[in-house]
């Protein structure tokens, strides 16, 4: 079949030549509408569920709310699992469904299950709502405004009714979030002693307040053929207007809201966030993109939006776009990825014109670079896939590989030209026949070999999880670029030969100096090999041996680092600290961070947003860095930058980096990259065990940001009514708990519009008279025997309770996390397991799990482990069915053991460390490794058709091969050298493993190949 397609490409060059420029063409016009991305779709099936309990403590909020949620999600279809935050008037439940699940299909699930439980939750709790359709890692763009005159009030209505509205209208967005500033609303607050002194009940107010800012509906009246809509035009704006509404009128006199409270335009209470921009105070815009949107399409109409937008804003109004924006990243990387691109085909154009001294039988060569790659793109984009790091990386690595089928066949094209020269003229053949039986003799060894190495990255396609996901379409990308190689090979290289290259050309019959020089220097040194052959194989067996052994003293990771350009920094204070001292303690830090001359900006936000899956408490400050590095390395800024802020007292210091932030996040519920879950049911042992662990794992070396999550006892003042005399005074228990509510945590009771918009308008005692337990105490409740004091039908006390309840499949659990610092994760994971199970002895009922990126790599590891032993099965039998010979078969697979001794040392000499991408590398080796093997035993094979003796067909066929062999390894492995070198560089760090590994393998393995297979192969021979 394979001959018959040169044949028909031969036939038909002309369609050939058209075919090849339409592709070119096409895949253009198509390559520049594609979406591009920093991943592929990394987004996890997970559905947040968040919840509004005003005024509940944590614990009653874990019982009325998280806890229902949590038991109606347990055991959902396809749920994995169910996490869980009850913060003081907040629930979030996370619900993760398993990868591949249809995010569609999975918030219908819960929606129902939701639908079940809703009236189930108590009175003054609001219906649960779902998160945006998106992950943590769909939060693309952090926007910041300041301003000089502008009130913090002002700046926050205009983000909230202005800004946020245009943004969430632009195609692709799915949430944005603001955080800072005072949310304004028109406040009524009552004064107990003039309600006192006015005889005037709480019931009464709010009877009186309710709906107090609310038009009427009139109807309509026809009259004279006319239509009237008739409409009670009660709303107003003026807080003077509300004050004159009346609270009572009788024979007591007429009382008004104004008599009995004071109506003022002010920020809402209790603030949950504040945000600062370099030390400034700030409102902060969290920008989330839809699933399987571009990231930077949306950027680019998110600052034209923007852009827009800061011309009809005050002139004092700074609109900062840098503090983190994804799309920077991906530009960083997707331009870091395209100049290892071109710099390595610039190695393949060198290794080829030095090889061939030829501009035409290099250019047809190259010609497999741009169709490959541009057949690749229109097949992702026919597949649906993007352009993201992992689709490019994979090209990238193959791009040495793109050239070989063309390059074999060039050279033995090359070869048969001027061994056709060398014939009388009589007995010449015409080019275009001379071409099909060069490319005919070579064509089904190097397809062969393609298939092996397509073979050799299947187990990529049985990795789950974020690691499939990442690198599944890096696995598409090379091996559909593989593919359209062999395509090119088979038509267009052809068609090319027997256009440039002509038999009389006296360019192309002579060989060029440096293959001449190169198979005289081979020739020598292959007969010294002869001489020495035992000790040929004793010595590469025992650095094969040496080589395992030093595998085993290599660490293990996941993920290499990423160079983000940007650091996210966690602040933890204590539990209990107020809003205003723990952004005090924030504005300290940004300080601290702007001393460091790499940092360029700074953003912090303290607290939480309204309606916010990231469930920060008011102790908990987030800090965005950005940094341009100049004269040191990142770890050395990180290590002044966490010495520096160790400073602060009282505090935890946690550095990570936006997106491996928010990757740890998704895989293990914590943002650092080791999560210890103690689980147990007593809050207060289970801070007292994980304190115990925390300091097991601060002795471990390499540890670094070990923190616990803080669910430790905060202030609280608990009022409990004394039911003897709630019943002696006729106090019903609703009207107690309503009492507490209005009078202490405020109740919406209307809303008032300026200009379509609406701002709430809020019952309830000034803050002011309301301030200690003393104050409390004071407060006049409503009974049928008059006002007493809230003292005299209740305690209240100051006592501690939790400040945050975590759950997990339906059981408490409190956090330790880590970051892991100069070396490797798997190591640290394992002795800090031992640390803790020598210090720490866990009573019946709790115990620990350990999670984090650690988790994703052992199963990555297993996963891979068991494919790569399918994939070599596979590769045995397609070198059986090439060769017929199982004996052949193996002295061929001999390449991949010679190609694991490069690979494992160059990483000993390198990072040091195993991890997924390097694993990947190893077996990628083993397919791209067999050619080399195949092309000598295809063509001892077709000596000995010719009855040649076995040395001689070793040498000749040494010698004729060795072009073709030193060609397609030099420029597979010198195309990767750009990847090698660069891994630091954004884009590259994933790559880089996978490409030194494969550069070391191939050095080794095609160096000993030219002289092991050889020796194996005269050894097992019959010698006749």
């Amino acid at each position: 079949m394979l001959n018959r397609i040169i044949k028909f490409s031969l036939s038909n060059r002309i369609v050939v030549l058209i075919l090849a420029g339409l592709l070119l063409l096409t895949g253009t016009a198509v390559l520049l509408r594609m979406d591009v991305d920093i991943f592929p779709d990394l987004n996890a099936p997970t559905v947040v569920v968040m919840t509004e309990a005003p005024g509940l403590a944590p614990e009653e909020v874990e019982k009325l709310v998280s806890f229902p949620i949590e038991t109606s999600l347990n055991g959902a279809t396809d749920v994995r699992r169910v996490r869980s935050s009850s913060a003081t008037g907040f629930s979030v439940v996370w619900v993760e469904f398993d990868w591949g699940t249809d995010i569609y299909k999975a918030r219908q699930i819960v929606s129902e299950k939701l639908t079940e439980i809703s009236d189930a939750l108590p009175a003054g709790i609001s219906s649960p709502v779902l998160g945006p359709q998106s992950s943590i890692l769909g939060e693309i763009f952090i926007i910041g405004l300041t301003a000089d005159s502008t009130s913090l009030a002002e700046l926050r209505t205009i983000a909230d009714r202005t800004i946020r509205p245009r943004l969430l209208a632009t195609g692709g967005v799915s949430q944005v979030t603001v955080i800072g500033g005072d949310i304004k609303e028109y406040q009524i607050k009552l004064d107990p002693e003039r309600m006192k002194y006015l005889d005037v009940s709480l019931d009464e107010v709010i009877a009186a307040t309710e709906g107090i800012n609310t038009n009427a509906a009139g109807g309509i009246i026809y009259d004279y053929g006319n239509e009237y809509l008739i409409k009670g035009d009660v709303n107003t704006s003026s807080p003077e207007d509300i004050g004159m509404s009346v609270v009572r009128s009788d024979e007591r006199g007429v009382v008004t809201v104004a008599d009995i409270a004071d109506i003022e335009v002010a920020g809402k209470q209790p603030r949950l966030g504040l945000a600062s921009v370099e030390a400034k105070p700030a409102v902060l815009m969290t920008v989330t993109k839809q699933p399987s949107t571009g990231t930077i399409e949306l950027t680019e109409n998110i600052e034209t939006e923007l852009a827009k937008l800061s011309k009809s804003l005050p002139g004092d109004i700074k609109m900062s776009t840098d503090i983190f924006k994804q799309s920077d990243f991906i530009d960083n990387s997707i331009s870091n990825l395209q100049q290892s691109l071109f710099e390595g085909a610039l190695f393949v154009i060198i290794i080829l014109f030095f090889f061939l001294m030829n501009i035409r039988t290099t250019l047809i060569s190259l010609v497999a670079l741009p169709m490959s790659i541009i057949i690749t793109i229109l097949v992702m984009h026919f597949l649906g896939l993007n352009i993201n790091t992992m689709s490019l990386g994979g090209i990238a690595i193959a791009i040495g590989s793109l050239v070989d089928d063309a390059i074999v066949d060039v050279e033995n094209v090359y070869k048969r030209i001027r061994e056709n020269h060398r014939l009388p003229s009589e007995k010449r053949m015409n080019t275009v026949k001379l071409v099909y039986e060069a490319s005919k003799e070579v064509r089904m060894p190097i397809f062969n070999s393609s298939l092996i190495i397509i073979a050799s990255f299947l187990p990529l396609f049985f990795l789950h999880g974020i690691e499939g996901r990442m690198l599944v379409p890096l696995g598409i990308s090379f091996i559909v670029a593989l593919i359209a190689s062999t395509i090119v090979a088979l038509t267009l290289t052809p068609v090319l030969c027997s256009y440039l290259l002509k038999g009389d050309d006296k360019h192309l019959t002579t060989e060029s100096w440096a293959s001449r020089k190169l198979k005289s220097v081979y020739a020598k040194a292959l007969d010294k090999a002869f001489s020495f052959k035992k000790g040929l194989i004793i010595s590469v067996g025992a650095l094969f041996l040496i080589s395992l052994g030093v595998l085993f003293t290599l660490g293990r990771s996941f993920l290499p680092s990423f160079n983000e350009g940007s650091l996210t920094i966690n602040i933890s204070a204590l539990p209990g600290i107020s809003l205003e001292e723990s952004d005090h303690i924030g504005r300290i830090a940004e300080e601290i961070i702007l001393s460091v001359p790499e940092v360029t900006t700074v953003a912090r936000k303290t607290g939480r947003a309204e309606l916010d899956e990231h469930s920060l408490g008011a102790n908990v400050s987030e800090i965005e860095a950005p940094y341009v590095l100049d004269g040191r390395s990142r770890n050395e800024m990180v290590q002044e930058l966490r010495h520096k802020l160790s400073e602060i007292p009282g505090v935890n210091i946690e550095i990570g980096q936006p997106i491996s932030h928010r990757i740890d996040a998704m895989l293990s519920g914590t943002e650092a990259q080791i999560a210890i879950k103690l689980f147990g049911d007593d809050l207060e042992n289970l801070y007292t065990l994980g304190s115990q662990i925390k300091n097991a794992a601060s002795e471990v070396p390499g540890i670094v940001d070990v923190n616990i999550e803080q669910q430790v006892g905060r202030p609280q003042i608990d009022i409990r009514p004394r039911r003897e005399m709630l019943a002696l005074y006729g106090i019903p228990v609703n009207k107690f708990v309503e009492f507490i509510n209005v009078a202490l945590s405020g109740q919406v009771v209307s809303q008032v519009y300026e200009h379509g918009q609406p701002y709430d308008v809020t019952l309830r005692i000034d803050n002011e008279r309301s301030n200690s337990i003393s104050d409390i105490s004071q407060l006049m409740i409503d009974t049928n025997k008059g006002k007493v004091p809230l003292s005299s039908v209740a305690d209240i006390l100051s006592v501690t309770g939790p400040n945050t309840i975590n759950r997990e499949n339906v059981s408490r659990r409190i956090v330790i996390s880590a970051n892991v610092d100069g070396r490797d994760l798997r190591s640290a994971v394992n002795d800090i397991k031992a640390m803790v199970d020598e210090d720490v002895k866990l009573p019946e009922g709790y115990y620990v799990a350990y999670s984090g990126q650690f988790e994703s790599e052992a199963e990555a590891s297993r996963t891979l482990a068991l494919t790569s032993l399918g994939a070599l099965v596979i590769i045995l039998m397609l070198l059986y069915s090439e060769f017929k010979n199982f004996k052949q078969s193996l002295i061929i697979l001999i390449n991949m053991p010679l190609a694991m001794i490069g690979g494992i040392l160059i990483l000993r000499c390198t990072s040091g460390e195993l991890n997924i991408p390097a694993i990947i590398g190893f077996i990628s080796l083993m397919g791209i490794t067999t050619r080399n093997g195949m092309l000598l035993m295809s063509r001892y094979n077709n000596l000995e058709a010719e009855h040649y003796d076995v040395m001689e067909r070793i040498i000749k066929g040494s010698t004729d091969r060795l072009l073709p062999i030193v060609m397609t390894a030099l420029t597979s492995a010198l195309a990767l050298i750009p990847l090698a070198l660069r891994g630091s560089e954004p884009g590259n760090e994933i790559q880089s493993p996978m490409a030194i590994v494969i550069l070391g393998g191939l050095l080794t393995s095609t160096v000993l190949n030219i002289f092991v297979i050889p020796v194996i192969y005269y050894m097992t021979s019959p010698k006749k």
